[in-house]
């Protein structure tokens, strides 16, 4: 199948916070290296060892701040039909547009489309379409890299499975990678969801895959950047 290009690219808000997942590992960093800092510089002679401490763990500190940003989105609904149109659930890049043999729940050919989430992306997940959820499951695995196709298989995952508005199933999976340890969903079985609601995050780095009916329209081509809550990935026939 021969993804078409992307369609609109909905407007989203400037507003940016800190996601409550990233919190406390935030504080508690800042206040160590704060306390680690200071002893350096208090009762080490030389100040090079203070000034090296403070570029490398500082630095290390803003790209772990820089992780847990929470972007404010929203979708513009009255642009499209809902009912019908599939969200990117997350930022990062497209790296699998494929038919794949989908035998864990569907036992039917499936679209499965696949955004790796690099350690400088935004790692909230957003609910990709409007509906209710129909199952969540959770997985232990291994810990592959997130890009490798067998990681979509064997790697610790979260499968949510939501029926849309216009009664189709589709198939939701929050995959760790090899650096990513910790899952996080929020999503419940039996509860409405809808798009610009938060579906999960995953801490550093990883990827989700969306598994669509086939004849969905794909939106989307390899390699393309995608922004979560933003980007139209497919729309459902």
């Amino acid at each position: 199948m021969v993804p078409k290009p992307m369609g609109k690219r909905i407007k989203k808000l400037k507003k940016i916070r800190i996601h409550h997942e990233g919190t406390e590992l935030l504080i508690y960093s800042a206040l160590l290296l704060i306390a680690v800092g200071f002893v350096l510089w208090r009762y080490v002679p030389s100040h090079i060892p203070f000034y090296v401490f403070t570029a490398l763990f500082g630095t290390v500190w803003c790209i772990a701040l820089n992780f847990f940003r929470c972007p404010i989105r929203k979708f513009a609904e009255d642009e499209v039909d809902t009912t019908m149109t599939v969200v990117a659930p997350a930022d990062g890049k497209i790296v699998v547009i494929e038919e794949v043999e989908e035998d864990k729940y569907f036992h039917e050919k499936r679209i499965m489309v696949s955004i790796f989430m690099s350690l400088f992306n935004v790692h909230a997940n957003w609910f990709p379409v409007d509906g209710k959820v129909k199952m969540v499951h959770h997985q232990n695995g291994a810990f592959h890299k997130a890009w490798l196709p067998k990681a979509s298989d064997e790697n610790e995952m979260t499968d949510i499975i939501i029926t849309t508005q216009g009664g189709v199933d589709i198939l939701c999976r929050q995959v760790a990678g090899a650096v990513a340890r910790r899952i996080v969903t929020y999503a419940k079985e039996g509860e409405d969801c809808f798009i610009d609601e938060h579906l999960g995050f995953i801490k550093f780095g990883s990827r989700v895959d969306v598994f669509l009916p086939v004849g969905t329209d794909i939106k989307v081509t390899m390699g393309q950047a995608t922004t979560g809550n933003q980007t139209i990935l497919a729309e459902l026939k």
